[in-house]
């Protein structure tokens, strides 16, 4: 019985490495440390490519010509190539209590219409489509997304989200959903999610840490096909998906206001 225990929680054990903001313009040197510390351990990550990235704070970053060359690399070596929002502008705000997985702040799709939404997700996949990039993922920029902003994607031919709560894959709305719950790089002791990296702002020693992690768990590091294949719907994982939910929202509003009182 023990040893099925062990057996359960080593096979339901993982971390799935995303990072997030892969632009034209981007930290280039810190992404290119990235990709051979990859190579080193032979992981495929999920990459968030911004398919027309017009954020002003990317475009501060050197631009590299041959962008859609080397995302067509990384596909090819099997790294899963993501949809990132379309340009990771913010035109909209929703107040936590408002979006989909209440992070509130600021949105590309929350709040509008399905015609706008489902717009700018097909100009994306357009642009994948020209560059003869496959796509099956998409994570919004900021975690923000409404009803329509699923309905938008299944109406383009996408229904696998990185983003969520809960120590499982699940499948809700037709969407099958790879938790996020963490903004840094922690491996549960049991359970299969995602990281969220913004190399953007990233200091040399952040990448220290990060290799440092790697060499220590690279057995537990998976591909995102095993995490979608670990899809688990049943009542007690529903559970955790609320009380993970409800407990990172308050630490999320302790930290905001902790931040408040130390400016």
């Amino acid at each position: 019985m023990l040893f099925k225990i062990k057996n359960y929680i080593s096979d339901n054990t993982g971390i799935l490495i995303r990072i997030d903001d892969i632009a034209e313009n981007m930290n280039w040197n810190l992404m290119e440390k990235t990709e051979l510390l990859f190579q080193r351990y032979d992981i495929k990550p999920v990459l968030g490519v911004v398919p027309n990235n017009k954020d002003t704070e990317f475009l501060s970053f050197p631009k590299r010509n041959d962008f859609w060359e080397k995302v067509r690399e990384w596909k090819n070596k099997g790294w899963e190539i993501a949809m990132h929002g379309y340009t990771h502008v913010y035109d909209r705000m929703c107040k936590k209590s408002d979006d989909y997985f209440n992070y509130g702040g600021g949105s590309e799709f929350f709040g509008h219409s399905l015609e706008i939404q489902t717009s700018r997700i097909k100009s994306g996949l357009k642009k994948f489509e020209e560059e003869k990039i496959k796509i099956r993922t998409f994570f919004a920029p900021n975690h923000t997304y409404d009803k329509n902003t699923f309905i938008a994607l299944k109406n383009c031919g996408i229904n696998q989200v990185l983003d969520g709560y809960g120590l499982m894959p699940y499948m809700e709305n037709e969407i099958k959903f790879v938790p996020q719950l963490f903004e840094k790089v922690i491996l549960l002791p049991f359970g299969i999610q995602s990281t969220q990296l913004h190399l953007n702002t990233w200091k040399q020693e952040d990448f220290n840490n990060f290799e440092k992690f790697i060499d220590k768990n690279s057995n537990k590091i998976i591909t995102f096909d095993q995490a979608s294949q670990k899809i688990n719907n049943n009542f007690f994982y529903k559970f955790i998906n609320v009380l993970s939910k409800k407990f990172l929202r308050l630490k999320r509003i302790g930290i905001n206001k902790e931040k408040e009182f130390n400016i």
